[in-house]
């Protein structure tokens, strides 16, 4: 027999507030640590954004360029633009794809709150016993 002189009333309404306090604890971290993830990837978005609308421009020219040379060497301005156009969006499909397999989920995770948690699940565990 334990020698606290709580009752077990007393002891589960500790354990409950302790319970509460944790878990708005934990909720805080979660929002903190996804705060900062999401920060972190700021500038690195703004700045392939940046780029992406500079190398749109350039590429526009050339494919303006490669429909000129295709209308040069004698094909009809519809052919040309439509051979130009699927050349230029097969190019822009591997190119989202491969920045799409590039993203990775697990970057965002919190990962500090998932363990943090799973002490939380493990200190709970031996106070209910």
């Amino acid at each position: 027999m334990s020698n606290d002189p709580r009752s077990l009333g007393e002891m589960f309404a500790d354990l409950s507030r302790d319970a509460r306090m944790l878990i708005q604890q934990e909720i805080h971290l979660a929002k903190t640590e996804l705060s900062q993830n999401a920060s972190r990837l700021v500038p690195s978005l703004t700045i392939i954004a940046a780029g992406g609308l500079i190398a749109f421009g350039g590429l526009l020219a050339i494919v303006a360029a490669v429909v000129l040379g295709l209308i040069a060497i004698g094909l009809v301005a519809w052919v040309a633009a439509l051979l130009g156009g699927l050349v230029i969006a097969g190019i822009g499909y591997a190119l989202v794809r491969a920045g799409l397999a590039s993203f990775r989920a697990k970057d965002l995770k919190p990962r500090q709150t998932i363990e943090t948690l799973k002490e939380d699940a493990r200190w709970l565990r031996t106070q209910t016993r």
